[in-house]
């Protein structure tokens, strides 16, 4: 505790240097906007494709975010608690991305989605059978409330009882602990659903039961990656210039690692039961992903979301090098956005083959700029560390030694 007796609140203070960064992505933020603003009115269904995609994509970042504070609380472990801000801060990030779901669900679900399209339903009875059950506007704008309001009260629970670890330590802790177990499930289950909804629905007649699983490792790997890289650029300046060390590095390489591999395998493992099924309903999916210039698509994210970072991230001595970690975190955020692509995209148009957009560059910029510039706000909100949380003197002693 002597550590802890000489710091208050104001020593984990976030640099001031980050008002530049949360400046600069407000101004990409409104710069996109007007574009995007331009192509909704050129090409609406461009447009929400594309929209579709950022959306998906930073809310993977928010909700990843979330998810892994449900793992550094299951673990207890010292690398969670110096990122647990950062991850706080894009987990509040989350009722931006509940705004933005609503063009989505109001102006979106006609331009996207074949079940809600009167063509669409006149051809198939099948459809018409899931547009009554499962899949039409009001039953997915309901399922979206549920999920938005789980996902708000474990987010509002486990920031307010981390703010409380400023003040006090062991009650919150014991809180948080308890909470973590069943809002995995929660988690869980609603990443699930909500993928497929969104996405897996675009492509009505294929079904996947491991296609939640696969968004939800995505959006955990996006978050450590972040993480990292936030972690890496604050670094530069005290207190976490004090804080984080190699130690910490490759404990999230290592996770990095894990996700990494954790999604090739959920990925291949989805290929290799749908092809050797080879049953009509259960590989469209796959082709038309695997036609007209997508399969080179497909093999370079395989090579560049799989094989590329873990051939990087087996070493132990690159994993503890802060620049190779980084400019390794930073491809797989990139990969993300590719990943997301791949799941969406080739459903729509396919017979022209592989297509590029510029919508499909600016939205998820713009949407990224405000985003954020709202995690830096979030995080100049608190300080980097929770002053009496229980680990936080073992991670502070060894800079003081």
């Amino acid at each position: 505790m002597s550590t802890l007796a000489r710091l208050n609140a104001s020593d984990f203070a976030v640099p001031a240097a980050v008002d530049k960064i949360r400046s600069r992505s407000m101004v990409v933020g409104v710069v996109g906007s007007v574009l995007a603003l331009i192509g909704y009115v050129t090409a609406p269904d461009a447009f929400f494709r594309a929209y579709l995609m950022a959306f998906m994509l930073w809310l993977g970042l928010s909700l990843g975010s979330l998810g892994l504070l449900l793992v550094i609380h299951l673990t207890n472990g010292r690398w969670g608690l110096v990122i647990r801000r950062i991850l706080e801060a894009g987990a509040k990030n989350f009722w931006f991305m509940a705004v933005l779901f609503l063009p989505l669900a109001i102006f979106g679900v006609p331009h996207l989605y074949p079940w809600a399209k009167a063509a669409e339903l006149a051809k198939s009875e099948n459809l018409q059978w899931i547009h009554r059950v499962y899949l039409d506007q009001t039953q997915y704008f309901l399922r979206a409330v549920v999920y938005f309001a789980i996902w708000a009260g474990l987010t509002f629970f486990f920031t307010k009882w981390s703010a409380e670890q400023d003040t006090e330590g062991n009650r919150s802790h014991s809180r948080s602990g308890a909470l973590a177990g069943p809002g995995a499930l929660l988690f869980a289950f609603t990443i699930t659903f909500a993928s497929v909804d969104w996405v897996m629905s675009l492509s009505y007649s294929w079904t996947s039961t491991i296609y939640g699983l696969i968004f939800l490792i995505g959006q955990l790997l996006s978050a450590v990656a972040f993480a990292t890289v936030v972690a890496v650029i604050l670094a530069r300046y005290e207190p976490m210039k004090s804080i984080l060390n190699i130690d910490h590095l490759h404990d999230y390489g290592k996770w990095m690692l894990t996700f990494t591999m954790v999604w090739a395998y959920f990925s291949f493992s989805q290929w290799v039961i749908m092809w050797a099924g080879n049953l009509p309903e259960e590989i469209v999916w796959y082709r038309m992903r695997l036609h007209g210039g997508w399969q080179y698509f497909a093999l370079f994210l395989a090579l560049f979301t799989f094989v590329f970072p873990f051939i990087r991230l087996l070493s132990a001595q690159l994993k503890k090098d802060k620049r190779t970690l980084v400019t390794t975190a930073c491809w797989l955020l990139v990969m993300r956005y590719f990943d997301m692509y791949w799941q969406v995209m080739p459903n729509f148009d396919n017979d022209k083959g592989f297509y590029f957009h510029w919508l499909n560059l600016v939205i998820p910029v713009a949407m990224g700029g405000f985003w954020l510039a709202l995690f830096f706000r979030n995080l100049q909100g608190q300080g980097l560390l929770p002053l009496h949380a229980p680990l936080t003197t073992a991670v502070l002693e060894p800079a003081h030694e």
